[in-house]
């Protein structure tokens, strides 16, 4: 198991947007945005239930998943593979929600899915591969955005 570093909870705090992939039981990829990506420790990442029924009914018949958060403006990233379990109540659940009440979600919460976290791996832009520096790829990006 890798461990998730300061630098990647760092990371993650900075997003706002994440994707989580689970599988159906038809064996039919789903994948689903979730803005409550945060790690918990070194080896948790969590993410709330505020609308997620088909991740919650995927993962309660097959617990493996895949998170994958990018910084749309650096175009780096992580991919996070890890098993998910479904937490309803507790300790755990409580000093979870908590977090999320004072970082200000409001929105209902049925659930917290802890992540045991498998393996890590890091996403870069394939134009990095050609010398782009990250001050230039964010220029870039931000131009795009202020355009649309």
């Amino acid at each position: 198991m890798k461990k998730i570093s300061e630098s990647i909870k760092d990371f993650l705090n900075s997003q706002k947007l994440g994707y989580v992939a689970t599988v159906s039981e038809l064996g039919l990829p789903n994948l689903s945005p979730k803005g409550t990506i945060i790690a918990w420790d070194e080896e948790t990442l969590v993410f709330a239930d505020i609308r997620s029924p088909n991740t919650i009914k995927n993962l309660e018949q097959n617990p493996h998943l895949e998170i994958n958060v990018v910084d749309p403006f650096l175009r780096k990233g992580f991919r996070f593979k890890g098993q998910g379990t479904i937490v309803k109540t507790g300790e755990v659940f409580k000093s979870i929600l908590e977090h999320y009440r004072q970082s200000g979600i409001k929105s209902p919460i049925g659930s917290i899915i802890l992540v045991e976290i498998s393996e890590i791996l890091e996403i870069t832009s394939p134009l990095y591969d050609l010398g782009v520096t990250e001050d230039e790829m964010k220029e870039k990006w931000k131009k795009y955005f202020l355009n649309l």
